[in-house]
């Protein structure tokens, strides 16, 4: 099941606020609680590690790649990360006590000790409160009859996502309760602090506390929320229950295809990490998934971010933001 969100622009509602340049599911808030081009996202990683060196990675996140051939323990060309030939650098010498035969142990490059790290809770709150909005558990019998009526007649919020439209309300009712009895994917439906109603729904997916990743996926925004602060709220409350929680990445999927997501993405902060091919097939279709994530040092800087942009000081008298997310996160 794919974990992808509608992302299509609609126009915005009469008296509601923009959320900048944020896709039409619109998703974020006080991020303290609890596509544009590729190489965007790339440029903005780069200074954010120089902003922040705990973020920098030896060798960028890719040690050199070394062929392990016939030709030697020493002296080899090392290979480029992305293929792109031998390069000066020469391997290092090798290293470490001989072993019974007597050869010598090469040097193998291997990441940092990740000392005290104890795996996080699975997702639970019932409820994560907001300024704008409330997440609460995703409960059919509360949340199905609204949801279904914000987004009648509006089919392409499916688009991308790996369900839907459905025919009716009790076949959207029934959806809604296969999903609210999983753990995983853990789903939320988004009341909207404005209108009481219910205006989207988002969740907590692929959740692996032994490695501290989570993704937040299912993202489905009504057109009525989109490209409102509950909207982009909704996702930041997510992120910060996640890393305050002691997840150690946050991750966001989507269509390669699915413009408006990607944009979305790099406005809340999230790091393009690459295009897996032919990743999977939904509804009949070939889907190449865009992959972002943020990691936990990642986090303060764009969780001020957030709570700048969601700050009442940031919207005029009209709702009108002054000053962007993607300003502020620097996407």
């Amino acid at each position: 099941m794919p974990e992808d969100s509608n992302t299509s622009p609609v126009p915005r509602p009469a008296g509601r606020s923009a959320a900048d340049s944020a896709d039409a599911s619109g998703r974020m808030g006080p991020a303290g609680q609890g596509a544009g081009a590729d190489r965007h996202g790339a440029d903005r990683r780069l200074e954010d590690d120089a902003a922040d060196p705990a973020c920098l990675p030896d060798t960028f996140g890719f040690p050199s790649m070394v062929a392990d051939d016939a030709e030697g323990a020493t002296g080899e060309a090392v290979r480029t990360p992305h293929g792109a030939g031998p390069v000066a650098a020469k391997r290092p010498a090798a290293t470490g006590p001989a072993d019974p035969g007597g050869a010598s142990r090469p040097h193998r490059p291997t990441g940092p000790v990740v000392a005290g790290f104890t795996p996080p809770p699975a997702p639970g709150p019932v409820r994560i409160e907001g300024r704008h909005v409330r997440l609460e558990r995703l409960d059919p019998g509360r949340h199905a009859e609204d949801l279904f009526a914000a987004n009648r007649g509006q089919d392409w919020v499916w688009d991308y996502l790996g369900y839907g439209p459905f025919a009716d309300l009790p076949a959207y009712r029934a959806w809604q309760a296969e999903m609210a009895a999983r753990t995983d994917p853990y789903f939320y439906a988004l009341r909207d602090g404005a209108t009481g109603r219910i205006g989207g729904l988002a969740s907590f997916m692929r959740i692996d506390p032994a490695n501290g990743v989570i993704e937040i996926g299912h993202i489905e925004i009504a057109p009525p929320m989109q490209r409102t602060p509950a909207a982009t709220e909704a996702i930041s409350l997510m992120i910060g229950w996640a890393f305050g929680a002691g997840y150690r990445r946050v991750e966001w999927k989507c269509d390669a295809l699915n413009a408006p997501s990607r944009r979305a993405a790099l406005r809340y902060g999230f790091t393009f990490e690459g295009i897996f091919r032919q990743h999977m097939i939904y509804k009949g279709r070939n889907r190449d998934t865009a992959w972002y994530a943020i990691i936990d040092c990642d986090w303060p800087r764009l969780a001020r971010a957030h709570q700048a942009w969601l700050a009442p000081a940031n919207f005029d008298a009209r709702g009108r933001q002054r000053q962007s997310l993607s300003a502020l996160t620097g996407t």
